[in-house]
């Protein structure tokens, strides 16, 4: 694998990390299967690609489609906690209908936003190398990201809410709104995955509404990953174990893709993604029943 091609991987990780963060808020802190981000991450792509088209700052598209993002989730969340539909059923419901918002957003089912100014762009007078830019530039927003929410999940709003995730009964006995809880959180963890979207779409030049479509299996793989490398219950340690997970799979997936030897071509990714996750899986389970015979 060349060098280009490691970067190339660490830089998607990277973008995904920002899913996997939001995968691992909705299901180890709030415990809500969610499908939502198949859904927005297409959408935050395509809210930023039409904003920075029609000669928005990308920044500020990067922010819109993290509110775009947030609002998937708290539709989500209201179809759960107002009509008692279940979490999974609820989330692909949204899945389902945010495929046709995305194409009415864009117009078509892609839009390409090619020699468009984005938020790297002003970091490429630095003197690095364009393939080293973007993974940097990735890395300190994913790094403030994980800070900012290691802060808040620390607070006294972030615990009720993770109350609200480990044990709504006893939550509730303590005065907690588990209601709210779930709104706040399924909006934050879409909001980031809205925002991953937006960077994606920046950086590979295009928005597609078929860009979601695994999305939740790459965060889950991430999530995974991240816990089986770093055991921590720190949960800064946790939140940065999976952005290393997101990174550590990307690598992984683009080293069996480029080893001849395993004659795999780009279409077999969803298969190699299926093992990767099933070995990341089945691992821990070896280790537990190797130590219990030991």
């Amino acid at each position: 694998m060349s060098a280009i091609a490691f970067w190339g991987a660490v830089e998607l990780g990277l973008i995904y990390g920002f899913v996997a963060l939001g995968v691992y808020l909705a299901f180890r802190v709030l415990d809500f299967p969610d499908l939502t981000v198949d859904g927005s991450f297409p959408l935050g792509a395509a809210v930023a690609a039409v904003a920075i088209t029609a000669g928005w700052d990308p920044w500020l598209a990067c922010v819109l489609a993290a509110i775009g993002g947030s609002l998937c989730g708290l539709v989500t969340a209201f179809l759960n906690v107002r009509f008692g539909i279940l979490n999974l059923l609820a989330s692909i419901l949204t899945m389902i209908a945010l495929f046709s918002v995305n194409l009415r957003i864009m117009g078509r089912p892609n839009m390409a936003v090619l020699n468009r100014e984005t938020v790297i762009t002003p970091f490429y007078d630095l003197g690095l190398a364009d393939h080293l830019v973007r993974p940097a530039v990735l890395a300190v927003l994913v790094l403030a990201t994980v800070l900012l929410l290691a802060r808040f999940l620390g607070s006294d709003f972030g615990l009720a809410t993770r109350a609200a995730g480990a044990n709504p009964r006893m939550a509730r006995a303590n005065g907690v709104d588990v209601g709210r809880q779930i709104y706040f959180g399924m909006g934050l963890s879409n909001a980031l995955t809205g925002l991953g979207g937006a960077l994606f779409a920046q950086i590979a030049g295009f928005a597609d509404v078929t860009s979601g479509v695994g999305t939740i299996v790459v965060g889950l793989a991430a999530v995974i990953v991240g816990e089986t490398l770093f055991r921590s219950r720190a949960m800064l340690v946790a939140l940065l174990s999976v952005v290393v997970g997101s990174v550590v799979y990307r690598v992984a997936v683009q080293l069996a893709l480029s080893a001849d030897f395993l004659f795999l071509k780009a279409s077999d990714l969803n298969l190699v993604t299926a093992v990767l996750v099933t070995l990341a899986l089945i691992l821990p389970k070896l280790r537990a029943r190797r130590r219990a015979v030991q």
